[in-house]
């Protein structure tokens, strides 16, 4: 079972920053898609940015001017720099890894989560 590894939530005032970072292990074979996702009480899980291994981004629309990703391929590492950050932006952040592993001569990929890390816009 992979387990990805997520840190650098917690509590911010309105307009400052957080940068959360998730890495998975050293021994994946093969990582796709990286990204975020958030699930604030009592909606549904969004995606707030992912970004494929050659470099690609997406973004959702409320969140592409406030927040970067970028991303570690050697150190199997993504990266979310929030800035400007609301109260509307409290939520669990999850890690998501889209991860290969071999099947002889076929790789198979899954996806996998992370635990989650709450933010907390408030002042």
């Amino acid at each position: 079972q992979v387990q990805l590894v997520e840190s650098g939530g917690g509590l911010v005032q309105p307009g400052g920053s957080l940068r959360l970072s998730c890495a998975a292990p050293e021994s994946i074979f093969s990582i796709n898609a990286m990204g975020w996702y958030r699930q604030a009480p009592g909606k549904e899980r969004e995606l707030v940015a992912d970004i494929t291994s050659g470099g690609s981004t997406n973004y959702a629309d409320t969140m592409k001017t406030r927040f970067t990703i970028s991303r570690d391929n050697a150190k199997n590492t993504v990266i979310l720099q929030m800035n400007s950050l609301k109260p509307e932006d409290t939520a669990v952040y999850y890690c998501n890894a889209v991860i290969g592993s071999p099947y002889g001569v076929v790789v198979k990929y899954r996806e996998y989560w992370g635990q989650g890390t709450q933010v907390t816009v408030s002042s």
